[in-house]
């Protein structure tokens, strides 16, 4: 069981060395996440509480889709691209979505792990330059969960005045 599934996953000691650093750091982020969208009615979590769209739901979907699409598809090579769009589909649920968030996690960071080189690039790329190093991911990852974690603290708020972590 990773931490992420026990969902006390804090931030890494000031003294790890880079590959722990960076992903506890995602752990930490991706827990919070999690967080901030566990016990909200679905409903509610469909609901956009910015008029973006944005909502709880979209951001759990944007997120797993993310996810695989980096690490899955471009760093590993394997499989397909996944829709990483804000709008989630009529049957998404909170329970739903964070499960596949987390079944996604698992397998992403199987993919960490077996990475013995951060600066190792992976196989393709979702832009238009060289596939990205590992390194490169996890700082993007960090970059990308951190700013949809401060959408769902928002939201959350919102939704029911709850705030922290």
């Amino acid at each position: 069981m990773t931490s992420t599934q026990r969902g006390d996953v804090g931030p890494p000691s000031v003294n790890a060395d880079e590959k722990t650093t960076l992903t506890t750091f995602l752990d930490y982020l991706r827990e919070a996440v999690i967080a901030k969208a566990a016990g909200v009615p679905d409903d509610v979590a469909r609901t956009p509480g910015v008029s973006s769209g944005t909502s709880l739901l979209g951001l759990l979907r944007h997120l797993t889709g993310v996810e695989h699409n980096w690490f899955v598809w471009s760093y590993r090579g394997e499989g397909s691209l996944r829709d990483d769009e804000l709008t989630p589909d009529p049957a998404d649920t909170v329970a739903g979505l964070i499960d596949d968030y987390r079944r996604t996690v698992r397998r992403c960071n199987e993919i960490i792990a077996a990475c013995e080189d951060l600066d190792r690039p992976g196989a393709r790329t979702l832009r238009e330059a060289e596939p990205p190093s590992m390194r490169w991911l996890l700082v993007h990852l960090i970059e990308e969960t951190a700013r949809h974690a401060g959408h769902a603290d928002i939201l959350r708020e919102q939704i029911d005045g709850a705030v922290g972590r």
